[in-house]
């Protein structure tokens, strides 16, 4: 069989997230390391690009090469960074969108540069147009850090035409992570949001994917706690054992953890990672709370510990406490990699728009149905079946 080039370009590559992403795949090319952590590779689906055969581009605010940048993170083992060094000293993150407005927290110098909407979109739209001449399919993964709660309701958001409008007139609710997810679809390339920012998920842009026929797919990438939930829950649920309350911290030190430290950030996130046990155990916990803190010395070591009180028969009470010691990166790295293989596994098909069958990755998946099944078991089962088709 012929090999197929897949290019991922990353919007946020010079971050945890992206540089564990890259040296993985690097390091996987090397035999450094297995397929340990990567959800399909066991799987043999006809269409999905082999691991091996991923390239990388992307943008940053921050200009450092991305072996720089992995230093900096300090996710990789030193003999791991090394075996990839080479590899990641040849990636330089193309100019980003900076806008304070959005992430306040978080900036660099790598910046394109505040000229006006269309002007930036082009320029999105070059560096993807580059980027495929290198490749044989593009897939975009938006991993940048969370910018603050767009305002989902205002009428440019709700048709195509309204957004084009909005886009002309350089409006100020239009969110950086909007504008590559624009861009993207513009260009054909299939577009997954791997964060808690509002993007490809506002009726227009879904309404624009849909036109385009380009794959979408999002949003916040479900990787420790949340996944955990969404284990629990439906088990408590088949035993109909009642969750009287479910209380979730995480401590995290990683640029993610500082930029959810500005409060406007954090309610995105906040409102992705609440937004599932309702619906998974069909009734309103009252005292469901998530406190997320930035606590610098972690690093990418977040801690996530969740205490359940729960009733039983005799109207007893009870209670489980989950205290997941996570690596950040190294959950979220290899969700991102399986994304971008099945938003161009889906292009390939020829099958635009949402594609529900990614709801297993996100805490907050975009479905063109109204109510989300949020069950993990059932999500996976959606994925396979999709792949085996």
């Amino acid at each position: 069989m012929a090999k197929r080039v897949l290019g991922i370009a990353v919007v946020g590559i010079g971050g945890a997230v992206g540089t564990t992403m890259v040296a993985g795949i690097e390091l996987l090319k090397n035999g450094v390391i297995d397929t340990t952590g990567l959800p399909l590779a066991v799987l043999e689906a006809a269409g999905l690009a082999a691991y091996t055969d991923i390239i990388f581009a992307g943008w940053d605010l921050f200009a450092d090469h991305l072996a720089q940048a992995a230093e900096n993170h300090d996710v990789l083992t030193h003999k791991q960074w090394v075996a990839a060094e080479e590899s990641l000293k040849q990636i330089k993150p193309w100019p980003a969108i900076g806008d304070a407005r959005f992430l306040s927290l978080i900036d660099g110098e790598n910046k394109i540069g505040d000229k006006g909407h269309r002007a930036v979109i082009d320029k999105l739209r070059a560096d993807l147009q580059s980027f495929r001449e290198k490749c044989d399919s593009a897939v975009v993964i938006n991993l940048a850090s969370t910018e603050k709660l767009a305002v989902e309701g205002n009428e440019i958001f709700n048709s195509i035409a309204s957004f084009e409008t909005a886009l002309d007139e350089n409006s100020p609710d239009i969110a950086p992570a909007m504008l590559y997810a624009y861009a993207a679809i513009a260009e054909g390339v299939p577009y997954g949001n791997f964060t808690p920012s509002v993007a490809a998920d506002i009726p227009a842009l879904v309404e624009f994917a849909a036109n385009q026929n380009v794959p979408i797919a999002g949003r916040d990438g479900k990787t420790g706690q949340t996944f955990i939930k969404s284990v629990i829950a439906p088990a408590l649920r088949s035993r109909a054992l009642k969750v009287d309350g479910w209380f979730s911290t995480n401590i995290l030190g990683n640029r993610d953890g500082l930029a959810l430290s500005n409060a406007e950030s954090l309610a995105s996130k906040v409102k992705t990672k609440s937004s599932l046990l309702d619906d998974i155990l069909g009734y309103e916990v009252e005292d469901h709370i998530v406190d997320i803190r930035y606590y610098r010395p972690r690093g990418d070591n977040k801690e996530a510990w969740d205490n359940i009180d729960i009733r039983g028969f005799l109207g007893q009470s009870m209670q489980i406490k989950v205290n997941f010691l996570c690596k950040d990166s190294i959950l979220a790295a290899p969700l991102a990699i399986e994304i971008a293989r099945c938003l161009d596994l889906a292009q390939q098909r020829n099958e635009g728009g949402i594609q529900e069958q990614l709801s297993v990755f996100f805490k907050m998946p975009m479905t063109r149905a109204a109510k989300v099944d949020q069950r993990f078991h059932e999500q996976e089962a959606a994925l396979l079946r999709w792949l085996a088709s």
